[in-house]
């Protein structure tokens, strides 16, 4: 696959894919951020979106927020909105020919954001 920003996302304590998990993507400039993607994760935990496939990806700083706290609400874990609510990966688009896959991997009390392949 070429071009484009991809996200995944599973809860590790459970193996289950985070469904219906709201995720925004930005890309940044300064102090503003301009969105490129916001929509829900489907049954797999991934995104469907045009940016999948490049659509809106420019040279520069970006940002994936991955709404943990909502999730967790919607799945009534009571305790986990306490501790976490957005997992926020700032990260660089160097080459608008790559793609960009950020997996997610969370727990109630955790998480590993992380470019993968």
């Amino acid at each position: 696959m070429t071009g484009g920003i991809s996200l995944h996302a599973v809860d590790v304590a459970t193996g289950v894919p985070a469904a219906g998990m709201r995720v925004q993507i930005f890309r940044r400039d300064g102090d503003t951020l301009h969105a490129l993607a916001d929509g829900v994760l489907e049954s797999g935990g991934q995104l469907s979106h045009p940016i999948v496939s490049g659509t809106g990806v420019q040279p520069g700083t970006h940002e994936a927020w991955f709404h943990l706290g909502d999730w967790w609400r919607s799945r009534q874990q009571s305790s986990a909105r306490q501790f976490q609510e957005v997992a926020v990966f700032r990260f660089e688009v160097l080459s608008i020919t790559e793609h960009y896959h950020l997996p997610i991997k969370f727990t109630p009390w955790g998480f590993a954001l992380f470019r993968g392949a």
